[in-house]
């Protein structure tokens, strides 16, 4: 540790590399298109400055940079086994026949409906919205390209799906934390964000559903549809055991297996099913593992059109690392802002202005917001905002479970539409569109934040404490600190 005293960053100094951040991308890749990783780097440089001047030492900023990175690892390696996942499911001609049968069955006027109630129901089962989107999510994406369907829009749908069932299943990481970051109890905490949830769920249906019935007109030709089913069929034999890893894998989410042995082991078993059904080579089954599958495995006679090459070429560890470097990259800013205390001051500052339950809430979406814009966590950006509001509910008469669904509302949902969180790299990655692009469409994701504001203000769907109930919130808290 350096022996240098640390001086208090003022607001100017704290402000300076976050609107610099902010600038350069909106710039840089909202216009010019740059590449993310060069902006964070620049930023985290612009950040670093500020510490050393400071007190701050690099060998500090550099500690705090790896607790940051090892913080972002679970979520990393997860990211690395979906890419073993995907890459199987390919091989094994899973995927291309849930693709095969879905664009018969399913009408592209109620696809972007289905895309976001299948994503929502996998998800509440399994309690993780990174595993819908990884299988059923893929899956719905390769339909909406065979039937013509907007790959954004299709993509927006699975990731507002993928989060409603997130934000309201008891078995997702995020629905326990809020309640534990706010005080309030598991099941009162979604029993509450039912208030916001379902109308931005009912919105977001009634968009997908008109836009649906617009957009008929934009859908692909029979014939290449019937091209494209003809190509399929005869590239895979489709077989009812092929849905075997899919079952597999939300099995082991109910279960609560460990989630990243059971993917990788789903993989390699999904590699001997493309090898015993398919008869697929076992080497290229692993070079689908790493590399992604390629339709040249299948050993299919002739040129396939680009539309097919484009629905099944994917997967692989390969097709996610550069998300990889993303994600080291944002830890690496967040980790100097974050130890020099230019965060905690921002975050005051936000403090400082709260008066009314209106300013309460909207402080704290505020907060949310700027964590998750920051640091690119879900989990920082509900454990942060929620230590810093947990005790000011209960003293303005506000039961903790309005603090745990604003937590949520602002924090778990809005974090996939950042890009260079790992939320956001996952789903551009995983989908295969760039998260500008699909936000838009993920409507339930900023939907709900509206839905927060109104009740605000109106006071409808704000829960109550007494004085007495709100003094002993935090007495309890107290103890337990203690304890």
């Amino acid at each position: 540790m350096s022996n240098i005293a640390k001086k208090k960053p003022t607001l100017a100094q704290a402000l300076i590399p976050i609107v610099f951040m902010i600038v350069s991308l909106t710039i840089g890749y909202g216009k010019f298109k740059m590449r993310i990783e060069p902006i964070m780097v620049i930023s985290a440089f612009v950040a670093g400055i500020i510490a050393l001047k400071l007190g701050y030492t690099w060998q500090e900023m550099q500690k705090a940079i790896i607790d940051k990175i090892a913080s972002a690892l679970p979520a990393t390696l997860i990211l690395w086994s979906v890419g073993f996942l995907i890459g199987s499911l390919m091989f094994a001609g899973t995927v291309p026949m849930i693709i095969y049968y879905g664009v018969q069955m399913i009408s592209p006027k109620f696809l972007l409906v289905t895309a976001f109630l299948a994503s929502a129901i996998l998800s509440i089962v399994t309690g993780t919205s990174w595993g819908a989107a990884g299988t059923i999510g893929v899956a719905m994406m390769g339909i909406a390209g065979g039937l013509g369907v907007s790959l954004p829009a299709t993509a927006g749908a699975v990731v507002a799906g993928a989060f409603f069932g997130d934000k309201l299943s008891p078995l997702s990481d995020t629905t326990n934390l809020a309640p534990m970051a706010a005080g309030s109890d598991l099941y009162d905490h979604i029993k509450h964000m039912l208030y916001t949830t379902l109308p931005a769920a009912a919105v977001s249906l009634i968009v997908y559903t008109i836009v649906g019935f617009n957009a008929s007109g934009d859908m692909v030709t029979p014939e290449l549809v019937n091209t494209m089913m003809n190509q399929l069929e005869s590239m895979f034999n489709f077989n009812i055991i092929l849905l075997i890893p899919i079952v597999l894998v939300i099995l082991g989410s109910l279960r609560k297996w460990p989630t990243i042995p059971t993917m990788l082991g789903v993989s390699i078993l999904t590699i001997f099913l493309g090898v015993i059904i398919q008869g697929f080579n076992i080497v290229d089954g692993f070079e689908s593992l790493v590399g992604g599958f390629k339709y040249t495995m299948t050993g299919f006679a002739g040129e396939p059109i680009a539309e097919v090459v484009k629905l099944i070429d994917r997967g692989g560890v390969v097709s996610v690392t550069s998300t990889t470097v993303l994600i080291f990259c944002a830890m690496g800013f967040a980790g100097i802002v974050s130890v020099s205390g230019m965060l905690d001051v921002v975050l005051d500052l936000l403090m400082s202005k709260v008066k009314s339950t209106v300013g309460i809430i909207i402080a704290t979406i505020v907060s949310c917001f700027t964590v998750a814009f920051v640091t690119g966590s879900s989990y920082l950006s509900i454990l942060i905002p929620g230590e810093l509001f947990k005790d000011v509910y209960p003293k303005k008469n506000l039961h903790p479970k309005n603090l745990s669904r604003t937590l949520e509302d602002s924090g778990t949902v809005i974090v996939p539409l950042v890009p260079w969180s790992a939320a956001g790299a996952y789903m551009a990655a995983t989908l295969g569109v760039p998260t500008l692009e699909y936000l838009p469409w993920a409507i339930l994701n900023y939907t709900g934040i509206i839905f927060a504001i109104i009740f605000a203000i109106t006071g409808f769907g704000i829960a109550k404490l007494d004085k007495n109930d709100g003094e002993k919130n935090i007495e309890d808290r107290d103890v337990i600190k203690g304890v």
